[in-house]
């Protein structure tokens, strides 16, 4: 189960960095293809306060969607990382010798 729940947290992880990967691209990105948006609409629904519309940071000018994405998606996939490491350290403990 353990290991389990640190592959979801994985998938989650590497979800967003994509999507911060595909907004920062999207002058060489179809924006239509089917896979790009459902990417970015998967991590649009598993990004929390690290929204990149909303998120904790914001920021404006030049690229400021571009940067948006990558500072807010890269710090989540990075606290979803880390809490798939926390799991599966809870569920399954190392065992002392």
């Amino acid at each position: 189960m353990a290991k389990i729940l640190r592959v979801v947290f994985l998938v989650c992880s590497v979800v967003l960095a994509l999507g911060a990967f595909l907004v920062a691209a999207r002058d060489n990105v179809s924006q239509d293809n089917a896979l790009v948006k459902f990417v970015l609409d998967f991590a649009d629904a598993i990004d929390g306060p690290f929204s990149r519309k909303n998120g904790i940071f914001e920021f404006h000018g030049q690229n400021a969607t571009t940067k948006d994405a990558v500072v807010n998606w890269g710090i989540a996939a990075i606290v979803y990382l880390a809490i798939g490491r926390y799991l599966q350290r809870i569920l399954a403990p190392r065992s002392v010798l």
